[in-house]
């Protein structure tokens, strides 16, 4: 569908409260809290806040992937922020990251607490803590850095721009329906290309590269997101679709993915997660009956 009205950017942009479609209640053009709220604290040392968004997904995969290695030191509280309400503007988000987005940790473990905020920088603060799913080999860790941080900037083409504008946005608009689009599938291209001749993104070992990619591109081949996968071709990606296959796979991934959601079936959500026993049948049911 064609846009027929041209738009002609004012001198001066000013802030429209009523734009922005499904997001219109949280964007906003300035920083800081708009509410006084103080963030609770769990038992444990680490302290998550987050949704389960593919951003919020990467870092919940790997905590459930360092405890299945026996690395008891990464249990978690993991604390639903609600984005849509504009939890992240409250006070006590704002102190942990002042970009109010989520996820945001505090590592509370050592005698001065720690926060990190922006997702790819939490997987390798905790990557790093535990020395698991990191390599140390410098060029293994070359390669994984680089597609940790291909993710990094990849990601908003697709989520900010492809699937704003195809599913979200409230006017659907060729121009940049097609332009993102194209960037998406040429996205997908650089993944296919790569994993023809590897089991995963860095190489034959499974890292936080891998965790950080797959909610969102694993997500995509697999239909979970924007509603978008014959609109893509996705079945074209046969080895993005298979390592999604086998990382999805793992039980610390399933796991992850459940943690903070509060969206699809109630029994893939765990809205919040402060021990292994949370992922009981019954403590899930009780979960998405309050969504």
């Amino acid at each position: 569908m064609s846009d027929t009205t041209e738009y002609v950017p004012p001198r001066v942009w000013t802030w429209e409260k009523d734009s922005g479609g499904a997001f219109a209640s949280t964007n906003r053009p300035i920083a800081g809290a708009t509410h006084e709220k103080e963030l609770p604290i769990g038992r444990h040392p680490l302290q998550l806040y987050s949704q389960g968004t593919p951003n919020g997904q990467k870092v919940t995969i790997l905590l459930e992937e360092l405890l299945a290695l026996g690395h008891s030191g990464a249990e978690y509280d993991a604390w639903l922020v609600k984005i849509g309400d504009g939890d992240q503007f409250g006070s006590g988000f704002v102190e942990v990251n002042p970009n109010s987005k989520i996820p945001a940790l505090m590592d509370r473990s050592g005698p001065n607490p720690i926060r990190v905020f922006e997702s790819g920088a939490i997987l390798t603060y905790l990557a790093e803590k535990f020395g698991a799913f990191l390599p140390t080999e410098p060029a293994a860790r070359a390669e994984t850095l680089s597609w940790l941080f291909w993710q990094m900037g990849s990601a908003p083409f697709l989520g900010g721009g492809f699937g704003h504008f195809y599913a979200y946005a409230p006017t659907k608009l060729e121009y940049p329906i097609n332009r993102y689009a194209m960037e998406a599938k040429r996205q997908l291209d650089v993944l296919d290309r790569r994993l023809a001749d590897n089991e995963y993104v860095s190489g034959d070992d499974y890292t936080i590269a891998d965790m950080a990619i797959w909610p969102w591109y694993g997500a995509l081949v697999k239909g979970w997101v924007y509603g978008a996968a014959e609109f893509l071709s996705v079945q074209d990606y046969t080895n993005v679709t298979r390592w999604a296959d086998q990382v999805f796979a793992r039980p610390a991934v399933a796991r992850g993915r459940k943690v903070n959601r509060t969206s699809g079936e109630p029994a893939e959500q765990l809205h919040e997660r402060h021990d292994a026993s949370d992922f009981d049948t019954r403590t899930q049911d009780k979960l998405g009956a309050e969504a």
